[in-house]
C-alpha cells in the first residue's frame, strides 16, 4: 500500500516540473504536459510508452510528430502498441495535432466528443478496437478532417448527418460495426469523397440519390447490410468508380444500365440480393471490369455477356439465379484473360459447351447443378490451366473421357450425380496433383484401377452410389495424404487391403452397402487418425483386433449387419465417441462399463446381438445419450435407477431381453424421451403413473410382460403419442376415458388382457387412428360404439374374441379404409354393413346371429332357425318313439326271460349242478335277485356294463339292439 502511494507521490512532483516547464517553454511544453496525463489513463503491457518522460524532449516520444519548428505536437500515432484503457478526453488540448492514430489496439469507452474542438484534425483513425456507443455529433466540427476511419468497433446508432459538413472528407471507413438506420442523404455533400466504406453494418432503408453527389468516389461498399428497394441509377453518374460492392442485402428490381457507363469499374458484386431481369447485354461495354459477381439473386433470361469484349475479365461468378440456353457463341474468343467461370445452380442446358475450351486461361470451371446433358467431349484437356473441373448434380452421360489424364494441373474433379456409365480410365493415374475425386452417384461400373492411387496427392475419394465391382487395390497404402475413402453403395467384394493401414492420414473410412468378406486387418492400429468408420451391411466376420482399442479419436463406429463376433471391446478405447452402432452381429459377452468414458457418445445401438448380463450402473454418466437400443439380446436384471440420469434420452429400447423387476418411476423424469420400449421382457407391477410425464413421448410399447393392474388415467397426458402397445399382458379394468386425449395416435394395440366393461365411446375421438386399433382377446362387454365410425383413416380394426353384443352400428360401414376387420367370437347380431361384404367369412365367425353378406341374408337365416324350431320338435317326437320302444323292449325280454327260467328248472331238477353253483350263476345273471310272497322281483343293477347270455334271442324288432350291445363290449370290464 505504501508502494502505491509513493507512485502517486513522485507522479504529482512529475505533473508540478512539467507544468512549471509549460510555463518556462511555451506550448511544446504544455502538451508534454497533457500527454502524461493522457498516458495515466492507458494501460501499457508492452511499455511503448516508457520513454514518455520529462527527462526527454518531447519530439523524441514514441508515437510524437512534432512541427517542424519542434513547438507543437502534430502527430500522435499509438497503432498497434497492445494498448487497452479508454480514449482520453483530454486529447483536445492537443490543439495543434493533425494526426490521430489509435488503431488496432484494445480500447474500450466511447469516442470523448471533446475530440470535436481539434479543429486541425485532418486524419481520425480508430479501427480495430472495442470501443462502443455512437458518433458523437461533434465530430461534425472537424472541418479539416479528410480521413475517418472508425470501423471494426462495436458502435452502434445511426450515421450522424451531420458527417456532411464534412467537406474535406476523402475516406471514410465505418464498416464491421453495428451501425444502424439509414445512409443518410448529406454523404452527396462529400465531393472530394474517394471511398465510403460501410459494409457489414445494419443498416436499412434505401442508399439515397444523392449518392451522386460524391463525384470523386472510387469505392463504394455497402455489403452486408439490411438495404432494400432498387439501386439508385444515379450511381451511373460516378464516372471514377473502381470498385462497388453491394452484395447481401435486400436490393431489388432491375440492374440499372446506367452502370454501363462506369468506364473504369474494376470489381462489381451484386451477390446475395432480390435483382431480377435480365443482365444488361450494356455491361459489355465495362471493358476495364475484372471481377463480375451477379450470383444468388433472381436474374433470368440467358447470359448476354461476351467475353471477347470484357478482355480483362478474371472471374464471372453468375451462380445461383434462374439464368436459361447455354454459353453464347462467341465467348472466349480471343486472348481472354477469364480465370473463374462459375455458372452454378441456374437452368442452363444443352451438350457441354464447347465455346468453354477456347478459354485456355480458365483455371475453375463450375457448371453444376443445372441441365447439361450429353458427353463429356475428349478435347477437354484443352483447358491445361484447369485446377477445378465442377460438373456435378447434371445429366452428363457417357463414359469418363481418358484425355482427362492430360489436365496435369488438375486438383479437384466433381462430376458426382450424373448419368456417366463406364470405368474410371486408367489414365488418370497420371494425374499428381488431384487432391479430391468426387464420382458418386453415378452408373459407373468395372473395377477401381490400381493406377489411381499413384495419384499420392489425394487427400479425398468418393466414389458412392456406384456399380464398382472387383477388389479395393492392394495398393491403396500409397496414398499417405489420403483423408477420405468413401466407397459406400457398390459391389466389391474381397477382404479390405491390409495396406489400407497405412494410410495414416485417414479420418473417414467408408465401405458399407458392398460385398466385402474377412476379419479386419490388424494394420488397422495404424490409423490414429480415424475418426468415423462404416462397415455395415457387408459380411465381414470374426472376432474384432484387439488393436483397436489404440483407436483414441473414433467418434462414429458402424459395424452392423455384419458377422462379426466376440467382445465389443476393442472399440471402446476412445473417449470421443459419439456413435457405436454393432446392430444385427453375433457379439456376445457382457456389455463393457468402458462405454461410459466416452462421456460425449450420443447415439449406442447393439440390437440384434448375443450379449449378456446387466445393463450397467455407469451407463448413467452419458448425460449426451439421445439413442439406446439394446434390444433383441440377452440382457437380464433390473433397470438401474442410474439411468435416470441420462436426461437427453429420446429413445430407450429395450424389448426383447429378459429383463425382470417392475417398470421404474424414474422413467417419467426423462423429459426428452420420445420412444420407449420395454416389450418382450419379464417386467411385473403396475404401469407407472409417472410415465405421464414424458410429455414428447411418440411411441410407448410395453407388450409382452406381465404387467397388471389398470392403465393409469395419467396416459392421456401423453398427447404427442402416436404407438400405444400394451398387449399380451395381465392388465385389467377399464381403459381410461383420459385416452381420448391422445389425438395423435395412430396405432393402438390393448389386445390379449383381461379389460372390461364396454368399449369407451371416448374411443372414437382419435380420428388420426390408421395403422391398427386392437381390443381383441378381452373381455369387454356391450355393443360395439358408434363413435368409431368416425375412425375414417383406419385401416385394421380387431375386436374379436369378447363378449360384445347387439348389432354392429351402421355408422362402422363408413370406414372404407379398412382393409383388415375382425369380429369374430362375440355375440352380436343383426345385419352387417353393405360394404363389409368384401371381408372373408371368418372376420365375423362365431356370431350366430349375424347376417348379410358374406354370410347368409338375413331371410336365409331366419328360415333356418324357424327350421331348427321343427327340428327340435321331431327330435321331440323321436325320443318320444324311442322310448315307447324301449319299454316294449324291456317287456318282451321279460317274457322271453319268464320262459327261458322256467325251461331253466325244469332242466336243472334233472341235472347233478349244486345249489351254490346255481345261486351264483343267477346272481351273475340277474344280479341281486330277491324274492318276495307276491312273486318274483328282478332289477339289472348295470344293464350297460353286464350282457345277456343270449343276446341272439333279442328280437331284432328292438331299435336299440345294436348300440346296447356296441356299448357293452366297450365298457366291460372283462
Amino acid at each position: 500500500m505504501g508502494s502505491i502511494h509513493m507512485s502517486h507521490f513522485i507522479l504529482f512532483f512529475v505533473t508540478l516540473a512539467a507544468a512549471a516547464i509549460a510555463v518556462t517553454f511555451g506550448d511544446i511544453s504544455r502538451d508534454s504536459f497533457w500527454l502524461l496525463r493522457i498516458k495515466q489513463e492507458l494501460v501499457d503491457p508492452v511499455e511503448v510508452l516508457d520513454n514518455w518522460s520529462p527527462r526527454a524532449h518531447i519530439c523524441s516520444w514514441h508515437g510524437i510528430t512534432c512541427s517542424d519548428d519542434k513547438k507543437h505536437v502534430v502527430g500522435l500515432n499509438l497503432s498497434s502498441s497492445g494498448l487497452s484503457g479508454s480514449i482520453s478526453p483530454e486529447l483536445a488540448r492537443l490543439t495543434s495535432l493533425q494526426t490521430l492514430d489509435l488503431s488496432s489496439n484494445f480500447l474500450s469507452g466511447t469516442i470523448p466528443s471533446d475530440l470535436g474542438q481539434l479543429q486541425n484534425l485532418r486524419l481520425l483513425l480508430l479501427y480495430s478496437n472495442s470501443l462502443s456507443g455512437k458518433i458523437p455529433p461533434e465530430i461534425g466540427f472537424l472541418n479539416k478532417l479528410q480521413v475517418l476511419r472508425i470501423g471494426d468497433n462495436l458502435f452502434q446508432g445511426e450515421i450522424p448527418p451531420n458527417i456532411g459538413n464534412l467537406t474535406e472528407l476523402k475516406v471514410v471507413g465505418l464498416a464491421y460495426c453495428q451501425f444502424n438506420g439509414s445512409i443518410p442523404a448529406e454523404i452527396g455533400n462529400l465531393k472530394h469523397l474517394i471511398s465510403l466504406d460501410l459494409q457489414q453494418n445494419i443498416l436499412g432503408g434505401h442508399i439515397p440519390e444523392a449518392i451522386h453527389g460524391c463525384e470523386e468516389l472510387q469505392n463504394f461498399a455497402v455489403a452486408n447490410n439490411n438495404l432494400k428497394g432498387d439501386i439508385p441509377s444515379s450511381i451511373g453518374l460516378l464516372k471514377s468508380l473502381q470498385v462497388l460492392n453491394m452484395a447481401n442485402n435486400s436490393l431489388s428490381g432491375l440492374i440499372p444500365i446506367q452502370f454501363s457507363r462506369l468506364f473504369n469499374l474494376r470489381y462489381l458484386n451484386l451477390f446475395g440480393n432480390r435483382l431480377s431481369g435480365e443482365i444488361p447485354p450494356e455491361f459489355n461495354q465495362l471493358v476495364q471490369l475484372e471481377m463480375l459477381d451477379l450470383s444468388k439473386n433472381n436474374l433470368s433470361w440467358t447470359i448476354s455477356l461476351f467475353n471477347t469484349q470484357l478482355k480483362n475479365l478474371e472471374a464471372l461468378v453468375l451462380s445461383d439465379n434462374a439464368l436459361t440456353g447455354s454459353i453464347p457463341i462467341n465467348f472466349c474468343l480471343g486472348n481472354s484473360k477469364l480465370q473463374l467461370l462459375i455458372l452454378a445452380r441456374n437452368k442452363l442446358s444443352g451438350e457441354f459447351p464447347l465455346e468453354l475450351l477456347r478459354c485456355s486461361s480458365l483455371q475453375q470451371l463450375d457448371l453444376s447443378d443445372n441441365t447439361f446433358s450429353g458427353e463429356l467431349p475428349p478435347s477437354l484437356d484443352k483447358l491445361e490451366n484447369l485446377t477445378d473441373l465442377v460438373l456435378n448434380n447434371n445429366s452428363f452421360t457417357g463414359s469418363l473421357p481418358h484425355e482427362i489424364g492430360n489436365l496435369s494441373n488438375l486438383e479437384n474433379l466433381y462430376l458426382f450425380d450424373n448419368m456417366i456409365t463406364g470405368e474410371i480410365p486408367v489414365k488418370i493415374g497420371k494425374l499428381q496433383r488431384l487432391s479430391t475425386i468426387y464420382l458418386y452417384d453415378n452408373q459407373m461400373s468395372g473395377s477401381i484401377p490400381r493406377e489411381l492411387t499413384n495419384c499420392t496427392s489425394l487427400t479425398a475419394i468418393d466414389f458412392f452410389g456406384n456399380h464398382f465391382s472387383g477388389s479395393i487395390p492392394d495398393t491403396i497404402g500409397k496414398l499417405k495424404n489420403l483423408v477420405v475413402l468413401q466407397l459406400r453403395q457398390n459391389d466389391l467384394s474381397g477382404p479390405i487391403p491390409a495396406s489400407l493401414g497405412y494410410c495414416k492420414s485417414l479420418q473417414l473410412l467408408a465401405l458399407a452397402d458392398n460385398k466385402l468378406t474377412g476379419s479386419l486387418p490388424p494394420t488397422f492400429r495404424l490409423l490414429s487418425q480415424l475418426s468415423t468408420i462404416t462397415l455395415y451391411n457387408n459380411s465381414f466376420e470374426g472376432p474384432l483386433p484387439s488393436s483397436l482399442y489404440l483407436l483414441k479419436n473414433l467418434k462414429i463406429i458402424n459395424f452392423s449387419h455384419n458377422r462379426f463376433s466376440g467382445t465389443i471391446f476393442p472399440l471402446t478405447g476412445s473417449n470421443f465417441l459419439t456413435a457405436l452402432d454393432l446392430t444385427n452381429n453375433s457379439f456376445s459377452g457382457p456389455l463393457p462399463s468402458e462405454l461410459a468414458m466416452s462421456r460425449n457418445l450420443s447415439r449406442l445401438r447393439l440390437a440384434h446381438n448375443l450379449l449378456t448380463g446387466n445393463i450397467p450402473s455407469q451407463f448413467g454418466q452419458l448425460i449426451e445419450l439421445n439413442f439406446l437400443d439394446l434390444s433383441f439380446n440377452n440382457v437380464t436384471g433390473e433397470l438401474e435407477p442410474e439411468l435416470s440420469k441420462c436426461k437427453k434420452l429420446g429413445h430407450l429400447l429395450l424389448n426383447n431381453n429378459q429383463l425382470t423387476g417392475t417398470l421404474p418411476t424414474w422413467i417419467g423424469s426423462l423429459q426428452e424421451i420420445g420412444e420407449l420400449d420395454l416389450s418382450s421382457n419379464n417386467f411385473h407391477g403396475t404401469v407407472p403413473a409417472e410415465l405421464g410425464n414424458c410429455s414428447r413421448l411418440l411411441k410407448l410399447s410395453l407388450g409382452g410382460n406381465n404387467l397388471s393392474g389398470e392403465i393409469p388415467p395419467e396416459v392421456g397426458n401423453l398427447t404427442s403419442l402416436n404407438v400405444l402397445n400394451l398387449q399380451r399382458n395381465n392388465l385389467s379394468g377399464h381403459v381410461p376415458s383420459t385416452i381420448q386425449q391422445c389425438k395423435k395416435l395412430y396405432e393402438l394395440r390393448l389386445a390379449e388382457n383381461f379389460f372390461t366393461g364396454p368399449i369407451p365411446s371416448e374411443l372414437g375421438r382419435l380420428t388420426e387412428l390408421q395403422v391398427i386399433l386392437d381390443l381383441s382377446k378381452n373381455l369387454f362387454s356391450g355393443e360395439i360404439p358408434q363413435s368409431l365410425g368416425s375412425l375414417l383413416k383406419l385401416e385394421r380394426l380387431n375386436l374379436s374374441n369378447n363378449k360384445l353384443q347387439g348389432e354392429i352400428p351402421p355408422p362402422l360401414g363408413k370406414l372404407t379404409s379398412l382393409h383388415v376387420l375382425n369380429l369374430s367370437n362375440n355375440h352380436l347380431q343383426g345385419q352387417l354393413p353393405a360394404t363389409f361384404s368384401g371381408f372373408p367369412l371368418n372376420s365375423f365367425s362365431g356370431n350366430a346371429k349375424l347376417c348379410g353378406p358374406p354370410l347368409l341374408s338375413c331371410s336365409e337365416l331366419e328360415g333356418r332357425q324357424e327350421t331348427k324350431l321343427s327340428n327340435t320338435e321331431v327330435v321331440g317326437v323321436i325320443v318320444a318313439i324311442v322310448f315307447t320302444s324301449t319299454v316294449i323292449c324291456m317287456v318282451m325280454l321279460y317274457i322271453m326271460l319268464r320262459i327261458w327260467l322256467n325251461w331253466r328248472r325244469v332242466s336243472i331238477s334233472n341235472s347233478d349242478i349244486g345249489s351254490e353253483q346255481k345261486r351264483e350263476e343267477e346272481n351273475w345273471v340277474y344280479g341281486e335277485e330277491k324274492t318276495t310272497r307276491n312273486g318274483e322281483y328282478w332289477r339289472v343293477k348295470s344293464m350297460a356294463l353286464v350282457p345277456s347270455q343270449n343276446e341272439q334271442q333279442i328280437p331284432p324288432s328292438c331299435i336299440f339292439h345294436l348300440k346296447l350291445k356296441n356299448e357293452a363290449k366297450d365298457n366291460t370290464l372283462v
